[in-house]
């Protein structure tokens, strides 16, 4: 019990230094037959099962299909859930089980803005105002030295902007507003290529948009996942000045981010 307790303890610190999102499932209750004792817990990412286990088999398999919905949502609340083994789980002893899962990881909202030109410097600095942590991306360090000192904006100078999307946290919204077609286009690509985020957007017509998913498709990309971004971005109000346009971004994120939309 006690390595377990190491173990459990020990993987889920590296989960939270990483900036991991991850869900720890426990068996809570069992009538019937089960293949785990009471208490057992299971901790799950994005990409499965990490360590620990509940039970093997279908219930476990069940198991990390719920708590992966529950990381690719909104939902942050626990969760109690009664499973009957044969109806629900398609096992054929009798029985029931509850779990209890438990959302951790990343406790303030992760926005990554590529680009940090006009629009973005009025963007950054509406968004320092909430509760977030901003990372933004750009070849030009005069443009980045606009930006107001805080520690919760981390500024970054890179020639290279699209290899920085791999390490970015679970569930990060990505904002692109760079200079424009050329240099949207391969951040665009690597982020739908290699993640599931809540939201990428980029700024600009619909007109840029159709562009952008003829020229993923030549990439290689499939044509539904070439489709995963939005553009324009913001909602309909205010003017067509810097400052008002990103007051209309930061209403959509923050309308995604609660409702899902």
């Amino acid at each position: 019990m006690t390595h377990h307790i190491r173990t459990l303890t020990g993987g889920i610190q590296s989960l939270l230094d990483e900036q991991r999102d991850f869900v720890v499932i426990t068996l809570v209750a069992i009538r019937g037959s089960a293949p785990q004792v009471l208490g057992a817990q299971a901790v799950v990412a994005t990409d499965g099962l990490c360590f620990g286990t509940v039970g093997g088999g279908k219930i476990e398999a069940a198991a990390v299909k719920h708590a992966q919905q529950i990381l690719n949502s909104q939902h942050v609340e626990p969760e109690l859930v009664k499973w009957n083994l044969q109806t629900d789980i398609g096992m054929t002893c009798g029985g029931e089980v509850q779990l209890f899962f438990q959302r951790h990881g990343a406790t303030t909202w992760p926005i990554a803005v590529f680009g940090a030109g006009h629009v973005a410097q009025g963007l950054v600095r509406l968004l320092l105002t909430l509760d977030c942590q901003i990372t933004c991306i750009d070849p030009r360090q005069e443009w980045l030295d606009k930006l107001p000192d805080d520690p919760k904006l981390n500024c970054v100078c890179s020639a290279m902007p699209a290899e920085l999307v791999v390490g970015m946290p679970d569930r990060t919204f990505f904002v692109l507003m760079s200079q424009g077609h050329a240099t949207d286009l391969p951040v665009l690509a690597e982020i739908l290529r290699s993640r599931k985020p809540p939201f990428v957007g980029v700024i600009g017509s619909r007109q840029k948009a159709s562009v952008l998913r003829r020229d993923l498709q030549s990439e290689g990309l499939t044509e539904e996942l070439a489709s995963q971004f939005q553009c324009p971005i913001g909602l309909k109000l205010g003017n067509n000045t810097p400052s008002e346009i990103a007051v209309s971004i930061v209403a959509q994120l923050i309308e995604v981010r609660d409702n899902g939309v």
